[in-house]
């Protein structure tokens, strides 16, 4: 059974929905089949993000501001020999870590400071949301340069899971969490010369796409 959410409900809801919101309309999952999160939130569906929780008995439309969090990241432990001939996943060397966390935190920033719907603010209030976004499971599908290997091509470099989560800036209640696997990948899945600069090319797609879902998710309030 679905409930469509009445409209004060849709509120937030709507900043996770642009991709489908058209056709049908964000549903709170009913019934005893419902899927529940450990923190009690309810799972949504038709939503732009692949997954979507969200607390049905609040209504988020007196928030006016926001503290966005610094992201968390965090990298796939990758056992084993990176020589393997066998291998798809490869450990990711601390320079590039640091280049991946600079880069991801960067653009998120980038695009959320620009949201004009909200206003950014550093003090809990009444008023305002905390948006904390963490990148976990970052597992990378690029080979170590090793002396003597011809050129790699790829047509993914790696994943990553984004999970966001709105919360209530005083209590700390979490009230909506999103997650979604995503790939850096060509676009069209076309195989390109793998190095440092294709590979942040990609890894900066991908940033901008879900930062703009973000931001016009949470201007389209």
């Amino acid at each position: 059974m679905k409930h469509v959410l009445p409209h004060c409900k849709l509120l937030l809801i709507t900043t996770l929905v642009m991709a489908g919101c058209a056709s049908k309309p964000p549903t709170f999952q009913e019934g005893p089949d419902a899927e529940i999160s450990f923190d009690g939130l309810v799972r949504v569906d038709n939503t732009a993000f692949k997954k979507v929780w969200a607390d049905p008995d609040t209504d988020l439309s007196n928030y006016t501001k926001i503290i966005p969090k610094k992201a968390e990241i965090e990298f796939r432990a990758v056992k084993g020999s990176a020589r393997l001939s066998s291998k798809s996943e490869y450990p990711i060397d601390e320079k590039d870590r640091i280049k991946i966390i600079d880069t991801i935190a960067q653009i998120l920033s980038e695009e959320i400071s620009d949201n004009k719907r909200f206003t950014i603010t550093d003090k809990p209030s009444p008023d305002t949301l905390i948006l904390a976004v963490s990148l976990i499971d970052i597992v990378s599908n690029v080979p170590p340069e090793l002396a003597g290997r011809s050129d790699v091509f790829l047509s993914r470099v790696g994943e990553i899971t984004l999970v966001l989560e709105l919360k209530d800036s005083q209590s700390g209640e979490t009230l909506l969490r999103a997650a979604e696997r995503g790939a850096v990948e060509t676009a069209g899945n076309r195989g390109m010369r793998s190095n440092s600069v294709t590979n942040m090319n990609e890894l900066r797609r991908l940033a901008r796409r879900w930062g703009a879902k973000i931001n016009n998710g949470l201007e389209s309030l």
